[in-house]
């Protein structure tokens, strides 16, 4: 077994990330979790298990260079007034946040805006909460889009069940598959658990240092 390495790009954007051999799919694989995003330089595939999440699948259809996101919650509003707002390293926890790096991202390895195609997969409802996260991500996402007059190409959104994604950002295709119900309660659990991490950490009002 091949053991996961580092993915590609600098310690303080993605040298947080891990990246594995697939054989099946011939290619190179980063996996992102909540909270992450990466751009593809190389070739390379991005994965991710999308419950209540939205991922935002971009790429420059010109270069094909592109990346995806994965966000938790919709709106950082750092002024100090969110409900998440203490959570110094939020960043791209959040769907505003999270779409404006990745497409900074893109545009600065050489993208255009005018070039940039879009594709939007997640949102379901798989949390047992009174505020359907996963709704809100949806909402959020598709808003943004066309506020920043991006036109959306493709999008599986909603629903119930979790899905796996795998972008390939050179030929813009995304692979989906919806889980299982035994799948649907780990995403849930994971889910759960992330969220009561932020909280936590806003409640102690814990600051996490970063690079530039």
């Amino acid at each position: 077994m091949r053991r996961a390495r580092r993915a590609h790009g600098s310690p303080g954007e993605f040298g947080h990330l891990s990246s594995r051999w697939d054989a099946r799919l011939a290619a190179k694989v980063v996996t992102l979790h909540p909270g992450d995003y990466y751009v593809a330089e190389q070739g390379e595939l991005i994965a991710t298990v999308l419950g209540s999440c939205v991922s935002a699948c971009i790429r420059d259809r010109r270069l094909g260079i592109g990346g995806m996101n994965h966000f938790m919650l919709p709106v950082d509003e750092s002024t100090g007034e969110g409900t998440w707002s203490q959570v110094a390293s939020a960043g791209t926890r959040y769907g505003n946040v999270a779409m404006e790096f990745l497409i900074n991202g893109i545009l600065k390895r050489g993208g255009q805006r005018t070039d940039l195609e879009v594709k939007l997969v997640g949102g379901a409802r798989v949390l047992d909460l009174q505020t359907d996260i996963g709704a809100r991500n949806v909402q959020f996402v598709r808003d943004y889009a066309r506020s920043e007059g991006f036109q959306v190409l493709a999008e599986d959104l909603g629903g119930q069940h979790p899905r796996k994604v795998i972008y390939d950002s050179r030929s813009g295709t995304v692979r989906v598959k919806q889980l299982a119900r035994t799948e649907r309660c780990h995403v849930a659990d994971d889910e759960r658990q992330y969220l009561q991490r932020i909280d936590h950490a806003r409640s102690a009002g814990a600051v996490e240092l970063f690079e530039d």
